[in-house]
């Protein structure tokens, strides 16, 4: 049976009337163009400048290095008691929060980098790209080509690549515990700390495809035979940096590359998944399917928010202009800010914005983006909306 069609007949409830202050975002087709946005938008906002890219790089780079050599001169304590355990674990956890901060920001830079948007020069964009993803062990290419059709595909509610939604007829009998205070608890951990390794090994949480699909296998669906090689390349530079690792390890002690390595590894990860569900998931942003899905209307169901003065640096604002992000790929990160400005009049209450605190937002989801369905009685068929732990167990 189409996946399309058998989600189109799943169960459905009555019409859910959303909590105040969150409204609904508008799912009809818009009363503007694109070319309409992009003429809303200054020209230079659309200019790479290769000295400015490099200085966010040096950036995360000298923050990076300041932090290990803090971590590597003050931190690392061989724990011979239990309170010097307690001063060893409370050194690795801020130390973790803080390099791991400094990976996701260099995830976002390789992330700009594959999409065209560090420089004017896409063979540089890939070397710096694959350096800095690879070094935080991330599959530069193969993660550039499938975020790609993520970006094609946003919001359709069986092809989109990443975050595609579930009908009720598919969640798993464990998401019961999310009913409760720490069954939630456990699956918001669940979720940050094994979501990028479980995503990159095995697809999770990303489309359905004819056989199994995996970032590290060159002959996944997920790619064409064209861009193989380039799976293969990013794997060598995966296993390269683990075999470094280990050897350090044999050098150093494992505990040593736990301390400096692992911890801010795990703390990336959690960054990424945790930045990634909030830019697209939402009660109150839609899907469709294809008698519905257009590409404009899919790259409106995204979902800027703040993440604090410092974070946003961090982070270098990514969070904070993710709809100009899906409008524009191949825009720097520096000029999302103005960007989003400049076209958020045209855009009116298609453009979707949130200031809940990034951590009440997430335990919210948990809570309230269980499936996806379509709402009884509604005249618009093939728009989907999520339902909460509450709808599932009616």
């Amino acid at each position: 049976m189409d996946q399309t069609r058998h989600i189109a007949g799943t169960e459905k409830n009555s019409v859910l009337k959303p909590e105040k202050g969150r409204e609904r975002a508008p799912h009809t087709k818009p009363p503007f163009t694109y070319a309409d946005i992009k003429k809303a938008v200054p020209p230079h906002c659309f200019e790479r400048s290769i000295v400015r890219s490099f200085s966010y790089l040096a950036f995360d780079l000298i923050f990076g290095y300041f932090f290990y050599v803090t971590a590597t001169t003050y931190m690392i304590t061989k724990p011979e008691s239990f309170s010097s355990g307690l001063v060893y674990l409370f050194n690795w956890s801020v130390y973790s929060l803080l390099q791991g901060s400094a990976f996701a920001g260099l995830f976002f830079l390789g992330h700009e980098c594959g999409h065209h948007a560090f420089t004017d020069y896409e063979w540089l964009d890939d070397t710096v790209g694959y350096i800095i993803h690879t070094v935080i062990l991330w599959p530069y290419f193969s993660f550039k080509y499938s975020h790609r059709r993520h970006h094609a595909k946003t919001g359709h509610v069986t092809q989109e690549e990443v975050e595609t939604p579930m009908v009720k007829s598919q969640v798993p009998y464990a998401f019961r515990i999310v009913k409760h205070t720490a069954g939630r608890l456990l699956a918001v951990i669940f979720l940050l700390f094994s979501g990028v390794p479980l995503y990159l090994f095995f697809n999770f949480r990303g489309r359905t495809y004819e056989r199994f699909a995996s970032h590290l296998d060159p002959t996944s669906p997920m790619f064409s035979s064209r861009q193989r090689n380039y799976i293969l390349l990013s794997n060598l530079g995966i296993f390269a940096v683990i075999f470094g690792l280990y050897k350090l390890a044999m050098i150093k002690g494992f505990a040593w590359v736990a301390f400096v390595y692992v911890g801010p590894y795990l703390v990336q990860g959690a960054i990424v998944t945790m930045i990634t569900t909030l830019q697209h998931i939402d009660r109150t942003v839609p899907y469709y399917d294809s008698t519905e899905w257009d590409w404009l209307r899919g790259s409106l169901a995204s979902i800027d928010r703040d993440y604090g003065t410092i974070l946003n640096v961090v982070f270098h604002h990514g969070p904070t202009s993710h709809v100009a992000h899906h409008l524009f790929p191949s825009m720097p990160h520096y000029h999302g800010d103005e960007a989003t400005r400049a076209f958020k009049q045209v855009l009116g209450e298609y453009y979707q914005y949130d200031d809940t605190p990034f951590y009440k937002a997430l335990w919210n989801i948990l809570n309230e983006c269980i499936y996806v369905e379509e709402d009884a009685g509604d005249k618009s068929k093939g728009v989907f909306w999520y339902r909460s732990i509450s709808d599932y167990l009616l």
